[in-house]
């Protein structure tokens, strides 16, 4: 089931929490949605969900707009806030038999798709406790497995990892992959190297606006612009293999590698790539190319350049 984001603002008070965003997300694609701390990622999550009322524009899910059939779009989400509010009383049983019909899902039904969420999640060894006497990353699976205890087409993961230990953090990640073969998932996160690893797409919003879309290569790729990369020349001195690289026609400038007098950074000019001129020099000259290795540009720097004013 499609997501479609039309125009999308709201205000709180005099501050606009997100500034008229538009961005689609199609059936089995999981879409990584970043942000630093109120850039309006949560705010844009509450408002697909109909958690919060939508300020101006409006959310379509299957076609359907969010502000017309509330009812509708709620039966087909399945979603885990930031904060995971949990009922801590609760057995674990007892709180997905009430979430599951809480969501609609029929008495037949119930059981199954509780045995089906324990197994999932990996909550057999918890199921009886009560929900107050789990660790922070054993909550965070009861509040996926109430997420997606009615098998909705879409999930809205805010932060799911939050708390797990990094077994946790690798089985639910693929758990996510897995769903989203079927799914359309939005997944908010802080974890970059999760987007990564999780996510087909990243949408990257900054003070309420859209700044990035785009998959990781493709970010790179904008952030980058200009072929760098990372060369170790043996057999000649430091000076004369700079001075060689400098006149190559695709080079646009040459810097030592981290002061390493044996290793090179070499730039490309716009639209050029100098690997291929680099190799033949080598050859010509009768150095030994020991190191051409693509330096790119992280998710990290791309992240920072993006958000930070």
């Amino acid at each position: 089931m499609d997501i479609q984001i039309e125009n999308l603002s709201k205000w709180y008070g005099p501050q606009k929490a997100v500034d008229d965003i538009s961005f689609s997300v199609k059936t089995g694609e999981i879409l990584g949605f970043l942000g630093p701390n109120g850039a309006g990622k949560t705010t844009t999550m509450k408002m697909i969900t109909n958690y919060i009322a939508i300020g101006e524009g409006d959310v379509r899910i299957g076609g359907k707009s969010v502000k017309n059939d509330p009812a509708f779009i709620k039966s087909h989400i399945g979603y885990l806030p930031e904060n995971n509010p949990l009922y801590l009383d609760m057995p674990v049983i007892d709180y997905l038999k009430f979430c599951a019909l809480l969501q609609g899902v029929t008495k037949a039904q119930v059981d199954e798709r509780i045995r089906e969420m324990v197994r999932v999640c990996g909550l057999d060894a918890e199921k009886h406790k009560k929900i107050g006497e789990l660790s922070k990353g054993y909550r965070q699976r009861v509040g996926l497995a109430q997420a997606m205890i009615h098998d909705p087409e879409i999930l809205i993961l805010d932060e799911p990892t939050t708390g797990l230990d990094p077994n946790q953090i690798v089985e639910i990640r693929k758990l996510i992959r897995d769903l989203g073969q079927a799914k359309t998932v939005i997944l908010s996160t802080h974890i970059l190297p999760e987007v990564e690893a999780t996510c087909d797409r990243i949408l990257i919003i900054n003070k309420g606006k859209i700044v990035a879309d785009g998959t990781a290569t493709t970010l790179r790729k904008q952030a980058q612009g200009l072929e760098v990369v990372k060369v170790k020349i043996e057999d000649t001195t430091a000076n004369e293999a700079l001075e060689a690289l400098k006149k190559l026609p695709s080079v646009e400038q040459v810097a030592y590698f981290n002061s390493h007098q044996d290793q090179f950074e070499v730039q490309g000019k716009p639209e050029a790539s100098p690997a291929r001129d680099i190799f033949r020099l080598c050859v010509e000259k009768g150095w030994v190319l020991t190191e051409l290795i693509p330096i790119e540009t992280k998710l990290e720097d791309i992240f920072r350049d993006l958000t930070v004013s």
